[in-house]
């Protein structure tokens, strides 16, 4: 796995920045109502809504990363750390959320686990945050299949906004509080 500031590769991936380029693609996976519903937001239904998701939501946050395929150099996915005070669980302290989807498409082929171990190693190797959570869909069994393929156990179901979830966790630290 070789590692920078804003890129990250891994044998299939590479993470990375977004880019305005990366509508078209986004629009592709964002739009699927089987993608959207899992990860609990609204359907893309336009490629200038995707542009506006790439330009307001992902390129502010330093800490979101397009998973593209290193084959085609397309965006099939998003992965990274949810703004600090927006998680969806109450967070411990030095403790940051991530969030991460994959085209459907890519469903059950091992990526986005590919994709989570390698940023447990990038926010490893920074040093901070001290461990990091996981919220999910309690129905999104393929999103507590990575979280526990990564390492990430068990800690709470909850409700948020009318919506049971579940949430886990993994210590980056040994000294994690």
């Amino acid at each position: 796995m070789r590692m920078t500031e804003s890129r990250i590769e891994t044998e299939k991936l590479v993470l990375r920045a977004w880019r305005e380029s990366d509508a078209g693609a986004l629009f592709v996976h964002a739009s699927d109502e089987r993608v959207s519903r899992m990860a609990l937001w609204p359907a893309h239904t336009s490629r200038e809504m995707s542009a506006w998701v790439i330009r307001e939501v992902f390129m502010p946050n330093a800490d979101c990363y397009a998973i593209e395929l290193k084959t085609t150099g397309e965006a099939v996915g998003c992965i990274g750390l949810v703004p600090a005070g927006e998680e969806h669980f109450a967070a411990q302290d030095c403790e940051r959320e991530v969030g991460y989807w994959i085209g459907y498409r890519y469903w059950g082929l091992g990526l986005t686990t590919e994709a989570l171990r390698a940023l447990m190693v990038y926010y490893a190797g920074k040093g901070e945050p001290d461990s990091l959570l996981i919220t999910a869909d309690a129905n999104n069994v393929g999103s507590h299949r990575v979280a526990e393929k990564c390492g990430f156990r068990f800690v709470a179901e909850y409700e948020m906004d009318g919506i049971r979830s579940k949430a886990f966790r993994l210590a980056l630290k040994n000294d994690c509080r």
